[in-house]
């Protein structure tokens, strides 16, 4: 770049340049974490709706609750919580349901901020060893008593800007990458938000708890004839015949 090698450059921008790589590894760090954590938690919310949709149908709850606690969405956790309090009161029901849907959004914005403070902070940075290197172009000018060339000034000027180009490099990806996470979770809430009124929706249908009675009985009664009693013979009981009356 500009004929010099990275190594050059980041020598000639000076002291600004330490802070400005650590912020640049520090932020590469979070968002390698953040993304791959979206990436293993992160689901289609109209498949999980389908799908939880066609098992409470076909399933009883806690069948569907043995599936919902096997998948890492945070969309399913909010449901699990919702099917777990389904016998309690609206208000204590919506109270524990919005503590989780809280919970599982702080996990999902866990260390974000820390990529929104690099953002501002590096160009910041950059400007610091930008006028810290005007300041020593301008007092080295002093001290030769005015007799500089143009090059001397241009010189001086370039190694200054390093720092500003250096400190928006940092800053321009790592605030794309979070405005992209904030952007999911914010989805990620609005979506939560619609899974609770489905469920309400679901659960206040006339004869959805009709059927999930009927299909805890049918599930009962099927356990019950699988569990076959069986009397083990006893080795020293002895068999009784009558005697032939033929003397």
């Amino acid at each position: 770049m500009w004929g010099y090698t990275f190594r050059d450059l980041f020598l000639r921008g000076g002291f600004v340049m330490y802070p400005l790589l650590l912020c640049s590894v520090v932020a590469a760090c979070i968002a390698l974490e953040r993304l791959l954590m979206l990436v293993l938690r992160s689901g289609s919310f109209n498949q999980l709706l389908k799908q939880l949709q066609r098992r409470l149908q076909r399933d009883t709850i806690d069948q569907t609750k043995g599936w919902l606690s096997n998948q890492r969405n945070p969309l399913a956790h909010v449901a699990y919580t919702y099917l777990d309090h389904h016998e309690s009161d609206r208000e204590l029901r919506e109270e524990v349901v919005g503590r989780e849907a809280s919970r599982q959004l702080t996990l999902l914005e866990r260390r974000t901020h820390w990529l929104a403070m690099i953002g501002h902070l590096a160009p910041m940075l950059g400007l610091l060893g930008t006028v810290w290197g005007l300041v020593d172009a301008f007092h080295e000018i002093e001290s030769l008593g005015g007799q500089v060339q143009p090059g001397n000034l241009a010189a001086g000027i370039w190694k200054a800007l390093l720092t500003t180009v250096f400190g928006l490099i940092v800053a321009l990806p790592t605030l794309a990458i979070y405005h992209f996470l904030d952007t999911r979770c914010g989805a990620t809430a609005l979506q939560m938000q619609w899974l609770i009124a489905y469920l309400n929706e679901w659960f206040q249908a006339p004869d959805f708890l009709d059927r999930q009675q009927a299909k805890n009985q049918s599930v009962a009664a099927a356990g019950h004839s699988q569990e076959a009693v069986s009397i083990p013979a006893d080795k020293n009981l002895a068999v009784v015949t009558p005697s032939s009356s033929g003397d």
